[in-house]
């Protein structure tokens, strides 16, 4: 290339450091990227995504009884068609979870966010494909 072997070295030198530059940043912009942000689905996106059981009325372990109703949010078309069609699992699993409980455990926000997870996460177990997003409880009464 050149006559001069000290500016042969510095050449090569000068490119193998422009090239260990140019592959630490493609490296370093591809695996430091920001996991885009979740979107908040709307309240429409919500409402068409959502089964609302029947309203469920049922014995508790207290011996008291409960009347309630869930809307449960799916993540896509293809779970609420699932979810749908499993409505009878779906009414189990709130039944069953329903009459383990006392009315004590129930009372108050605390307990109907719990049990609104259970139901949740027994739903998730249910289904093949998609999950459960949020249940939501629409009617409550303990007596």
């Amino acid at each position: 290339m050149f006559k001069n072997k000290l500016v042969n070295i510095m050449l090569i030198i000068l490119i193998a450091l422009t090239l260990v530059g140019v592959i630490t940043l493609v490296l370093f912009n591809h695996f430091t990227k920001q996991p885009e942000a979740s979107v908040e689905p709307t309240i429409d996106e919500i409402i068409a995504q959502s089964y609302v059981t029947d309203e469920i009325t049922t014995n508790l372990l207290s011996n008291d009884f409960v009347r309630t109703q869930f809307h449960i949010h799916v993540d896509s078309k293809e779970v609420l068609k699932e979810i749908e069609k499993r409505d009878f699992q779906v009414e189990n699993i709130i039944l069953r979870t329903l009459s383990g409980k006392k009315s004590p455990e129930l009372s108050g926000s605390v307990g109907i966010e719990e049990l609104e997870i259970e139901i949740r996460d027994q739903i998730n177990q249910l289904l093949q494909d998609g999950s459960v997003v949020q249940v939501y409880t629409t009617s409550w009464v303990i007596q």
